[in-house]
């Protein structure tokens, strides 16, 4: 009797060493999941709403005793960090019918725009008269962030899918470059770029005008926001605009619309809910922005995160893990928003796209105009997105006026001192593998389960793929809370320092973007190839080995590619639990910007963040040439 198909009986029910591998392998990511995610999240919330001596067991058996709202509502009724708004939590059972009176009392307690917090300097949280506080300040910049982001990579998209042009590929390609570039990187493009000494004011006072200010402003903040949010418009409503179905338009037109009508009528609907899903996401990340406001607004336009990350420096906890509570509750809520509006909105595309015109060739004067707005946009990019990169190299070697490889040396030859670059860069490719392993097979399994995970799979998705919802700074402190101070399990205290800690952060970072890579290509491989499989005897297991990993093999190598960039770029959590030795490119380029040994020259960091550029130029190579069109 045939036993590959029919009834399963004993044999069949045996573990396989793939199903086995399979199991282990799944149990492996739950576990990680818990221990580095979960768990820290959970120490974050935990030192937030309940008592000192007090712990979840405690909170079960006796919540009244164990619960108190005392730490989250001394932050949200202090102005410092709600601002004129505070008073709602002073008085929280208000009425409706109150609401009047809150708004005078609101206005009238507006206070002036520059506050004080001791010990640090002098913060401005204001949008004119009316202070916001902390989180209203973050939600202010957020805003604005998403407003000249969308603003910036509309014309982006427009141009790649209307036009055709040698290097449209390429640059669309590009677009996936926010995801890989190190956010500190960015920063210090922008000092090369836009500091005292940098090329914007070199190139003033060459033409005989004064230097001007522009680091540590809120302009400067929004400028590098749209850096890495713009791509991220322009990549998303840019697919949107060329699955616009033609035969709606020319239907259009034949009715007589013209090209505003056509436009207004056809056109933008089919574009709305990518510009929606975009520009939502873009606050989402703005509103937990870290690196680039640290860099470049420091504590004077300091947002949640800063301050969070500032309160674990000062060793006030209590207060850090209040915000990370707040700030975490905030981003779960704005992507669990998105999530349903992005499951919801309709896929657009049914017929054929519209044509697209040649860039470089114009007949009449209304093409000429349109050409003439592409070049100027393409002067935005060049100063925007270009600049800051070509700027930071060049720093890197002493400028174009000054030419030298003292920077060079300085990081070869800088041994012996609070940071070795050396050290730094070896840190940063072990740590990049070690992450790698890690997410890499964890990445690919939650991949598996969310394309064949039944009933549970959207429940089993939004469990899986919360890391990328939560801060890196809330992740590191709960790991400096929990696994790095340790934990008591029965007489034993455990504790993971070193490497260790560091690399799990990092797989967990990273994970998901391998399940970005590889879950697509799973879910479009043909359902029958696999059941072909388990009908010759096949379990689950051997059937994604053998059949479905072949097959989606771009996929998981483009996945590779992106944890490993993750890891040697990731900054929040690493900022917070390197040690004396287990510091990072990022990390040791953010010591450089503080640390000017050089004078005004910002050469030191500028040198690492090239090194940086090098690597994750590499990565997304890799990338784009191996993913080719199977990235996300």
């Amino acid at each position: 009797m045939d036993k590959r198909v029919g009834a399963p009986d004993s044999e069949q029910l045996a573990p396989t060493p793939a199903r086995a591998l399979l199991a282990a392998a799944g149990l492996a990511t739950l576990l990680v999941l818990l221990v580095v995610f979960y768990y820290p999240v959970w120490t974050v919330f935990e030192n937030a709403v309940l008592r000192d001596g007090y712990g979840v067991f405690d909170a079960l058996a006796d919540p009244l005793a164990a619960v108190t709202p005392d730490v989250l509502l001394g932050v949200l009724s202090d102005p410092f960090f709600l601002g004129a708004a505070h008073t709602l939590f002073e008085a929280p059972l208000r009425v409706p019918g109150d609401a009047a009176a809150w708004t005078v009392e609101f206005l009238a307690t507006a206070r002036p725009a520059v506050v004080s917090r001791p010990p640090f300097v002098v913060l401005v949280h204001d949008a004119g008269n009316v202070d916001f506080g902390l989180f209203g300040f973050t939600a202010y910049q957020a805003v604005l962030s998403t407003v000249l982001s969308v603003l910036v990579g509309l014309p982006g998209a427009w141009v790649l899918a209307r036009f055709e042009f040698p290097g449209r590929r390429t640059l669309k390609s590009l677009t996936i470059l926010p995801f890989v570039l190190p956010s500190i990187m960015v920063v210090a493009g922008f000092v090369a770029t836009f500091g005292t000494f940098g090329t914007v004011n070199n190139v003033l006072a060459a033409l005989g005008l004064e230097r001007v200010e522009m680091l540590y402003t809120l302009e400067l903040v929004l400028v590098a926001h749209a850096f890495y949010n713009a791509p991220l418009v322009t990549r998303m409503v840019g697919t949107a605009w060329e699955n616009v179905n033609a035969n709606a338009v020319e239907t259009a037109r034949s009715l007589g619309a013209g090209r505003l009508r056509s436009f207004t009528d056809v056109v933008l609907p089919q574009l709305l809910p990518a510009l929606a899903a975009s520009a939502l996401l873009t606050f989402i990340f703005t509103f937990m922005t870290f690196p680039i406001v640290l860099g470049l607004g420091g504590l004077r336009l300091a947002t949640v995160e800063v301050w969070l990350y500032a309160s674990v420096n000062q060793l006030d906890y209590e207060t850090a893990a209040a915000l990370g509570t707040l700030e975490t509750a905030f981003s779960l809520f704005f992507m669990y928003v998105y999530l349903r509006y992005e499951a919801r909105r309709a896929s657009s595309g049914t017929g054929k796209p519209l044509p697209r015109e040649r860039l470089f060739s114009a007949d009449t004067l209304h093409d000429w105009l349109r050409r003439a707005g592409v070049a100027a946009y393409g002067v935005v990019v060049l100063v925007v997105f270009v600049l800051p990169l070509v700027s930071m190299v060049l720093a890197s070697v002493g400028g174009v006026s000054d030419p030298t490889l003292e920077w060079w040396r300085l990081l070869v030859e800088r041994q012996g001192s609070r940071t070795e670059p050396s050290v730094a860069v070896r840190n940063s490719l072990l740590f990049g593998l070690g992450a790698l392993a890690v997410a890499l097979p964890m990445g690919v399994v939650v991949a598996a389960f969310s394309t064949r995970g039944g009933r549970f799979r959207k429940l089993g998705d939004t469990v899986l793929m919360a890391p990328i919802a939560v801060s890196g700074v809330v992740v590191g402190f709960g790991l400096l809370q929990g696994l790095v101070f340790g934990v008591d399990i029965g007489p034993y205290r455990v504790s993971v320092v070193g490497p260790a800690v560091v690399v799990l952060a990092h797989a967990v970072a990273g994970y998901p973007f391998v399940v970005r890579n590889v879950a697509p290509m799973l879910g479009n491989i043909d359902s029958r190839l696999v059941e072909a499989a388990r009908s010759l005897g096949a379990d689950r297991a051997r059937a994604l080995w053998d059949v479905e990993l072949p097959l989606v093999w771009p996929g998981v190598v483009a996945g590779a590619a992106f944890a490993f960039a993750i890891s040697i770029g990731e900054f929040d959590s690493t900022i917070i639990l390197a040690g004396e030795n287990t510091y990072t490119m990022p990390v040791a380029l953010k010591r450089f910007l503080v640390d000017r040994t050089a004078g005004p020259s910002i050469g030191p960091a500028a040198a690492m963040g090239t090194v940086l550029l090098v690597v994750t130029a590499l990565s997304f190579v890799v990338i784009d040439y191996v993913g080719g069109r199977y990235r996300p």
